[in-house]
């Protein structure tokens, strides 16, 4: 027996990953609805007692909306800077969205070296369990104003960018299943942009070099984070057993259509649960 989407209603430990795309408009401003509605189906899984990790990118974009700057940075150190000012401001946003459904958010700064580091990986841990038992719900992304992986991303050692992050955390606290919310609705057979005809594919049992090569060239319009390095994420992730989800975070709310098991976006079986009802 194959692997069925039913099984995602027993997902207890989730982790959601919204990429900037989700976060703004075209035009890079703050999306203040999309945001709301994505604070509130957190909210409402965590009433429900399930476990949320929310890993968001969006920092410099946010920090570029904040200084009112006409364009991205292009040299590191401005976009450090623009980073250090967004960080401020998205954890300002989420904290006042989460307190108004009544919960309580903390930040989770991660770099490279933190997680490549045995000691810092236990205390790592040690945290994100301890928010989870208070109910608090972490929010985790890449320190860009002191790591400079992402900003360099493209280059064949980084630690990618935030699609990768949100792998290596769900693998890290033993998640159930990962979200990667972005702006395309799933994996594709082939670019859809270049491509009329190119397929979605529901459920990816297995990583195969075939599906690699149906990756290359597919990107996003306002990330960091192209197909491959989605690919990338569910490779980490299904390897250490999280199921994986890939789809358009123009809708936050299909986030509770994936969990009772619609067939929405891809899904990216995590290692030893094809035939398993259980998690």
């Amino acid at each position: 027996m194959g692997f069925k989407r039913e099984y995602l209603k027993d997902s207890q430990r989730i982790v959601i990953k919204v990429g900037t795309s989700t976060l703004t408009y075209d035009t890079g401003k703050i999306n203040f609805t999309r945001i709301d509605k994505l604070v509130r189906i957190i909210s409402d899984l965590s009433n429900q007692g399930k476990e949320v990790i929310l890993v968001t990118s969006g920092a410099i974009g946010v920090g570029v909306d904040k200084l009112k700057l006409p364009e991205r940075p292009k040299t590191i150190r401005e976009k450090q800077a623009v980073a250090a000012v967004g960080q401020c401001e998205l954890m300002h946003m989420y904290s006042k969205f989460f307190s108004e459904y009544g919960h309580t958010v903390a930040q989770i700064l991660l770099t490279r070296d933190i997680m490549s580091d045995s000691n810092c990986r236990e205390n790592v841990v040690n945290t994100f369990e301890t928010l989870l038992e208070k109910e608090i719900v972490p929010i985790v992304n890449e320190n860009d104003s002191v790591s400079i992986v992402e900003l360099k991303v493209g280059q064949s050692d980084t630690f990618s960018e935030n699609d990768t992050l949100s792998a290596l955390v769900a693998k890290l606290i033993n998640a159930d299943l990962l979200i990667i919310l972005s702006d395309i609705d799933g994996f594709f057979d082939s670019d859809p942009r270049k491509n009329p005809d190119s397929k979605m594919l529901s459920v990816i049992n297995e990583i195969t070099p075939d599906i690699e090569l149906c990756a290359e060239g597919a990107g996003t319009k306002r990330g960091t984070g192209g197909m491959v390095t989605k690919l990338k994420a569910a490779k980490i992730a299904t390897k250490s057993g999280v199921n994986v989800v890939l789809t358009n975070g123009s809708n936050p709310e299909i986030i509770m259509d994936i969990i009772n098991g619609q067939d929405i976006g891809t899904v990216f079986v995590g290692a030893g649960k094809k035939n398993s009802s259980r998690l």
